[in-house]
């Protein structure tokens, strides 16, 4: 079974792809830019709030599904500096409570629209 999610909580895809995807138990959630669905424009200019805003974003996605942060099991940060990673931890640790899902985290050369952050999540779909 492979479902799309597409909700209007989050900032609709800018490419060719879908804003997550549902195979079997696993769902897939696209990298999320720190882009505010409201405004189209990002959250602010520094990484707490872009890194708030991306996921947010993600909250959104799995939220429109039924799903939570609770369901997350892995994610990847993409960093343009990875001096950031401090202050992006700070804040993704607000967003899960108890058991932390995986993670990788790497400084990169580029994010689209000169973002600071992007972050792509993967949840495991019990329902």
């Amino acid at each position: 079974m492979k479902k799309v999610y597409a909700t209007s909580s989050a900032p609709s895809a800018i490419g060719p792809y879908s804003q997550a995807v549902q195979a079997g138990d696993v769902v897939f959630v696209s990298g999320q830019l720190p882009i505010d669905p409201a405004t189209g424009e990002f959250a602010g200019a520094d990484i707490a709030s872009q890194t708030r805003q991306s996921l947010t974003n993600i909250k959104a996605i799995l939220e429109s599904e039924g799903l939570s942060m609770e369901d997350v099991v892995k994610t990847t940060v993409l960093l343009q500096h990875i001096s950031d990673f401090g202050a992006m931890n700070e804040v993704y640790g607000t967003f899960f409570a108890g058991d932390f899902p995986a993670r990788a985290a790497f400084e990169v050369a580029a994010l689209p629209k000169g973002a600071l952050v992007e972050i792509e999540a993967v949840a495991y779909c019990r329902k």
